[in-house]
């Protein structure tokens, strides 16, 4: 079993860094899923404006997140351990005007002081060793009945056909070597291990892709992509 290496995942990211605003690029996938990351927050905290809210965007690649949320009003920190991402995301920003802090940081080493009412962790769990102890130190920064909001990938044969196989070797949607299937975890793992570290209101919604429309959608099919929201207690 050969688990992709914190060096090797660091300088994948570091090779993609400059393809983050390229909306056909690598990271088209991102892009086509965009409003739909943005419209799973808002109904989350049932909000469709999120004015002076805190929020932190863990892993936040070269700030798709972070500026969706920034345009509906929100107090947005963006944390990567590549800093290339980071200079990416400035830059993006800087030439939208948005007053976005982003900051390099390795949050499986590092801590951060402030408290937020809401933090996102997107595509980032399954590229950890440890992702149980990363979320229990995330939960020290958020607010009581601050939401947490993660998105990630299923682990079961389906998913590592579709994710891996599928996604990444045949139709190249993702960079190749983006995902290791041991990684992955299952939502009945994810659900288990926040209700026994005192998280409430847990909720897991699916993500699939419609061939037919050529795009994606929500739903109650978690068998691939999923989202989970819960709230401190």
């Amino acid at each position: 079993m050969r688990f992709k290496s914190k060096k090797s995942e660091f300088d994948h990211f570091s090779r993609l860094a400059g393809e983050w605003w390229e909306k056909n690029g690598k990271f088209k996938v991102l892009h086509d899923i965009q409003p739909i990351r943005i419209k799973y927050i808002q109904n989350v905290i049932n909000k469709k404006k999120l004015d002076k809210i805190k929020i932190l965007d863990v892993g936040c690649g070269g700030g798709l997140i972070s500026e969706g949320m920034s345009k509906l009003g929100a107090k947005v920190t963006g944390i990567d351990f590549v800093e290339e991402n980071i200079n990416a995301a400035k830059l993006h920003s800087s030439e939208n005007n948005l007053n976005i802090n982003y900051m390099v940081k390795d949050f499986e080493k590092e801590h951060i002081k402030s408290k937020f009412d809401i933090i996102v962790i997107f595509e980032v769990l399954e590229h950890l060793d440890d992702w149980e102890s990363f979320l229990k130190k995330i939960k020290l920064n958020l607010k009581p009945n601050g939401a947490l909001i993660i998105s990630t990938i299923n682990k079961n044969l389906i998913s590592k056909f579709f994710a891996i196989d599928l996604a990444e070797n045949l139709l190249n949607w993702i960079p190749k070597n983006t995902h290791n299937y041991h990684k992955f975890i299952k939502p009945e793992e994810l659900e288990f291990f926040l209700s026994n570290n005192n998280f409430k209101k847990i909720k897991i919604k699916g993500m699939v892709y419609d061939p037919f429309k050529s795009s994606w959608k929500l739903n109650d099919n978690s068998k691939i992509n999923y989202f989970c929201s819960c709230f401190n207690s």
